[in-house]
């Protein structure tokens, strides 16, 4: 028998904030959030929770892809994509205020040590255990909000390293009783708070929570085009901050990759 995804559940607790909400699950889809731009697209841009078992053509950021796992049928990671207008003033920070919320979701105690990588990762000793994907869509009716799609994919059982220059993490390796359905419930009810919170606030309410997760803070990172200084934390408005040689560089584009320097030695 599967096990129950508790739709009615997820629903009535996120109705105070969300009223409406849909909440979706399927056995298999390309891609939650390709699924979800395409209904906003075509005018449907209600809310709405859809939630895959299995995805084909899941994608991340810089459009690289990513694969749902299976484990004996059941799934062994959790994807899914939250849509629902939005009309925040500044959407700068919104991905760290949502690795926030996922990150305290799985780790309120910090015991777990789930981290934050600047702009859009959940990490654990320096491997990846998920990651966020933040897409907008513009609304056809000429409304000043758009509509908003936050990808989300998190490894819970084990997932395969090959062609990866970092084995991932997975949550099993700590909550070997974790299931997806499960962690679904933990995390949406206060996901849609704090989304809704960050488009009446902005990042400031969770630049501080950030930074208690902030995996590059104090380190040796290497941008994309190949500068390399050490991470200072990011600023109020969700930018990320590196001291240079040239002075501190604040980066502010998603499309900036960004990781730790290789240790030397």
């Amino acid at each position: 028998m599967a096990a129950p995804w508790f739709e009615d559940d997820i629903a009535a607790a996120v109705a105070p904030l969300l009223p409406g909400l849909a909440v979706e699950v399927v056995d298999e889809i390309d891609s939650t959030s390709s699924e979800l731009m395409r209904r906003a697209r075509e005018g449907r841009a209600l809310p709405v929770l859809l939630v895959a078992k299995r995805q084909t053509a899941g994608r991340g950021r810089m459009g690289r892809a990513w694969q749902s796992a299976q484990d004996a049928g059941e799934p062994a990671s959790l994807t899914f994509s939250l849509g629902l207008p939005l009309m925040p003033r500044d959407w700068s920070g919104l991905s760290l205020a949502v690795g926030v919320s996922v990150a305290e979701s799985l780790d309120p105690s910090h015991q777990l040590r789930v981290a934050l990588k600047w702009p859009n990762d959940l990490w654990v000793e320096d491997r990846k255990l998920g990651g966020i994907l933040i897409e907008t869509a513009l609304p056809q009716d000429g409304a000043a909000e758009r509509y908003l799609v936050i990808g989300i994919g998190i490894n819970i059982g084990a997932r395969e390293a090959t062609g990866m220059s970092t084995p991932p993490a997975w949550l099993a390796q700590w909550r070997p009783d974790a299931s997806a359905p499960q962690l679904l419930r933990e995390i949406i009810p206060p996901l849609v708070a704090h989304v809704l919170l960050f488009g009446e606030r902005g990042f400031v309410p969770f630049a501080e929570r950030f930074a208690a997760r902030d995996t590059l803070r104090g380190r040796e990172v290497q941008l994309s085009d190949g500068t390399t200084g050490r991470c200072a934390g990011v600023g109020w408005g969700g930018e990320l901050l590196v001291q240079t040689s040239a002075g501190v560089k604040t980066i502010t584009s998603a499309e900036v990759s960004v990781r730790p320097a290789p240790s030397k030695g």
